[in-house]
């Protein structure tokens, strides 16, 4: 059989058929209209026989039309009939019956309601549509979701220090990053000593919960200058000992950054080839903060300011104060370090505590060539004299802090437990929640004893005489730590540390002269470095430095 294509007319100079084109080739032919806005239900199928009787009444109707309507006549052939296709559907109620109270059992109604017959074919989505939209008129209850709270709002803090629109970002540094840093350095050598020790009094060590001893309030002078005022890191600075220098302060929370949570800010100054860590004063670095770490750490509350963590802040730090003065014993022979305390004048009105400060110099650098040192301040709290005097042993020399509860029942505690109850039974679950809620805060101070060449570090836990006055303490046990063992156990490296260390020296070393600050952003796990104006925090009545000591003790 020959097949021949049509003749084509040209259509001349417009788009489509010939106007006078006069064949009836395509007349008859059904034709459906098209939207690019209708929805393709049903594949177009010429051969279907409509076996409905209501469609066949229909066609012979539009039949005499189809000439005069211009594509009435596909209605049937591509139109999707609804009907037809929910024909094979049955909808069966699978509603559970009502109960018999006497007569059915439990046994035999579930047997009953298992032998009920149900359709193959079951339209679920319009049986649970009417159910699902009667759920969401419910309204939605929150509630506790386990010991983690997961569901709890998000905690918006305010920064330490309000950044200026003049001042320049030089860096962004997330923790991710910092946890990465590695520098290996080699133990401290002691540069200069000042200051006397007292001896520790172990009958502290033997407090338990069913002896405990209050807290008693000493007044004594403790100094803690931050390092632009020291006057030996001054001189050691104008000997040229050293490129970069710090306090323990200020060098434990750099080094230890990546556990923080609440925010902080630390003053780098850069003269000539020397780069100083600083300070603001009545910063967040003059405070100690609570349960930093927990899950769900205090919040601030304007109803309740007892456990607020501006409040438990200035407790913690008023009860280390006390804490370290009252364990050691001011009746003893004390030991001579160093030089006289470099800070004290001699016209305070209270008497100087007993502390020694050890000027230790560290190697930051990375290649033989080069030369990088730093001089770090440390401190030394208390010696523990030997029990045989003829024992040629050196007298081991500690670091002292305090661990508070406030009230264990409160929010903010972290799940504490009662430590009247809990401690002598089940000592190691209580220093484990510490250890957990507080992390960052027992990092610093296992820094600052490591830093120092400490023996040991003594934990005292002080308790609230009463749950609802922070004035009044109890002392309720001791703990005994080598600094380094506590270090594993919190996973803190030293060379991750300095390895932090070097990388903001570096940063700042590749700056001019001038002022810099490092800033944790208080709600995000990311440090900025700002260049600031020479002047920055100099003035007493400065607002920045006010909002900082405010912000600070949160």
């Amino acid at each position: 059989m020959d097949f021949k294509l049509p003749n084509l007319g040209d259509s001349g100079s417009h788009f489509g058929p010939p106007l006078n084109n006069k064949s009836n080739t395509f007349n008859e032919i059904p034709f459906s209209p098209y939207s690019k806005f209708d929805k393709i239900t049903q594949i177009a199928d010429f051969n279907n026989d409509i076996k409905d009787e209501q469609s066949k009444q229909t066609s012979k109707q539009l039949k005499p039309l189809q000439k005069s309507i211009y594509g009435s006549g596909s209605a049937t052939a591509f139109g999707y009939i609804h009907g037809e296709d929910e024909a094979s559907f049955s909808l069966v109620d699978n509603r559970t019956s009502a109960k018999r109270t006497v007569a059915l059992g439990k046994r035999q109604q579930s047997r009953t309601q298992a032998s009920r017959p149900t359709a193959t074919r079951t339209n679920t989505a319009q049986r649970q549509q009417p159910q699902q939209t009667q759920q969401k008129q419910q309204p939605r209850t929150h509630r506790k979701m386990g010991w983690k709270d997961w569901d709890k709002p998000n905690r918006i803090r305010d920064a330490s220090v309000q950044v200026e629109p003049e001042w320049e970002k030089l860096a962004e540094i997330d923790f991710p990053r910092l946890n990465k840093l590695n520098l290996e350095v080699n133990e401290g050598e002691d540069v200069e000593t000042y200051g006397q020790l007292y001896p520790y009094d172990r009958a502290i060590d033997r407090i338990t919960t069913k002896n405990e001893k209050p807290l008693e309030i000493k007044d004594r002078t403790r100094y803690n200058p931050t390092t632009s005022v020291d006057p030996v890191i001054k001189k050691l600075a104008q000997e040229n000992k050293a490129e970069v220098f710090a306090t323990d302060c200020v060098l434990s929370v750099l080094m230890t950054s990546a556990r923080s949570v609440y925010p902080w800010d630390l003053v780098v100054v850069r003269k000539g080839n020397q780069i100083f860590l600083d300070k603001r004063e009545g910063g967040p670095f003059d405070f100690v903060s609570v349960n930093e770490n927990a899950t769900d750490p205090p919040m601030e509350n304007d109803k309740e300011t007892l456990n607020t963590p501006a409040s438990l802040s200035f407790e913690a730090t008023y009860v280390n104060h006390n804490y370290t003065t009252q364990v050691t014993n001011e009746e003893g022979k004390p030991q001579v370090l160093g030089g006289a305390n470099p800070f004290y004048s001699g016209d305070e009105p209270d008497p100087l505590a007993k502390n020694v400060y050890k000027y230790r110099k560290f190697d930051l650098s990375i290649d033989e060539s080069e030369k990088m040192d730093l001089i770090v301040r440390t401190e030394l709290d208390a010696y523990i004299p030997n029990l045989k005097k003829k024992d040629p042993t050196p007298t081991p020399h500690i670091t002292v802090r305090a661990l508070n509860e406030f009230d264990h029942r409160a929010q903010g505690s972290g799940g504490a437990l009662d430590w009247r109850a809990k401690l002598d039974t089940q000592r190691g679950a209580v220093v484990a929640t510490e250890l957990k809620n507080n992390s960052v805060k027992l990092a610093r101070w296992a820094v600052q004893s490591i830093l120092a060449g400490a023996d040991q570090m003594k934990f005292g836990f002080i308790s609230r005489a009463n749950p609802r006055d922070e004035s009044k303490h109890v002392i309720v046990g001791v703990q005994s730590y080598k600094p380094k063992d506590l270090a594993s156990q919190l996973h803190i490296t030293l060379s991750n540390g300095f390895g932090v260390v070097r990388t903001i020296v570096d940063l700042v070393k590749n700056q001019p002269e001038g002022k810099y600050i490092l800033i944790k952003d208080p709600n995000r796990s990311i440090v900025r470095l700002y260049s600031v104006p020479a002047n920055f925090g100099e003035a007493e009545d400065d607002d920045q430095v006010k909002e900082g000591a405010a912000a600070g003790a949160n």
